[in-house]
């Protein structure tokens, strides 16, 4: 058993639009989080953890200045504050709705804009000033860049500005909304992240090592489900052919019993894709196998 911390680890959770996909990963990864309408401490089942919400925008600075000890937050926020902070992993969710994203220079469709260049002397809003700021600068291209309190996509839909700097996943809504990439500015994944002093404190560290393990075992199983089945040793072979796998399936003899009339039976059990099963279930009852069980994953580490 792990010994407890002597302080709670001040942990940082995402407000806003990360809020929920974070809290449903946790759960996945063994902790609930409990939100209490408008309370900024949401209560964990862990008495080492204390969390807190925090603006993504804000999270690296507070972690950095050692206000909290550790947080999710945006890749594309620690740039743009420069912020001096330890990165521990990146969380690439899947299935749950946080996911990498694009920051993109954007225009109106009937711009005559073609590419950065072509804005020297416009105005640009976002709400990632310094990236786009470095951005220009580094190609030596001289624009009014002003921050954008929200609602940046209808500042160039309505011709407030010549273009934007604005986030994205797929780029879709821009689309949707007659807007046009130009060129791209950076990518971004969520990144859970501590300050140099708490992963320089032993104990601090396990339990953030204990907290990175767990999250990214259950993104691992994110599109995955475990399958397990009985297979005659005439059969093993081939049933083992159609199986992918994590690394090789687990193979187990089956303890005899009369029903087996003295053949040698197999269990077999295997880690695989969510949207393989309906057409693999077919294949492997072919192929000889009986007894299938599919079950969900909570976490693979």
């Amino acid at each position: 058993m792990t010994a407890r911390l002597k302080t709670p680890l001040k942990l940082g959770i995402p407000k806003g639009s990360l809020e929920n996909p974070t809290i449903e990963l946790f759960a996945k990864a063994g902790w609930r989080i409990t939100t209490s309408g408008r309370s900024y401490f949401p209560s964990i089942d862990d008495p080492d953890i204390r969390c807190s919400f925090m603006r993504p925008q804000e999270m690296s600075a507070y972690i950095e200045a050692g206000a909290l000890d550790a947080g999710i937050t945006g890749q594309d926020w620690i740039i743009e504050n420069e912020s001096q902070v330890h990165v521990i992993c990146d969380l690439v969710y899947s299935k749950v709705s946080l996911h990498g994203t694009r920051w993109v220079l954007v225009v109106r469709d009937d711009s005559p804009v073609k590419s950065p260049e072509d804005l020297r002397g416009k105005r640009v809003a976002t709400e990632l000033v310094n990236v786009t700021r470095r951005f220009f600068a580094s190609r030596d291209i001289g624009v009014d860049v002003e921050f954008s309190w929200g609602a940046t996509e209808a500042k160039v839909a309505e011709g407030l500005v010549d273009a934007i700097v604005d986030v994205t996943e797929t780029g879709s809504t821009l689309r949707a909304n007659k807007l046009r990439i130009v060129a791209e500015l950076q990518t971004s994944n969520p990144q859970l992240v501590s300050s140099a002093a708490a992963w320089a404190d032993p104990a601090q560290r396990e339990k953030l090592e204990q907290i990175a393990l767990l999250l990214t075992g259950a993104l691992d199983a994110q599109g995955k489900v475990g399958i397990k089945l009985n297979v005659p040793e005439a059969r093993l072979d081939a049933v083992i052919a159609l199986l992918p796998s994590l690394a090789a399936p687990t193979v187990s003899n089956l303890f005899p019993t009369a029903h087996l009339q003295g053949e040698k039976w197999f269990s077999v059990e295997s880690v695989i894709a969510e949207a393989t099963v309906r057409d693999l279930i077919p294949q492997l009852i072919k192929a000889g196998a009986s007894g299938i069980i599919e079950y969900p994953l909570n976490k693979v580490c």
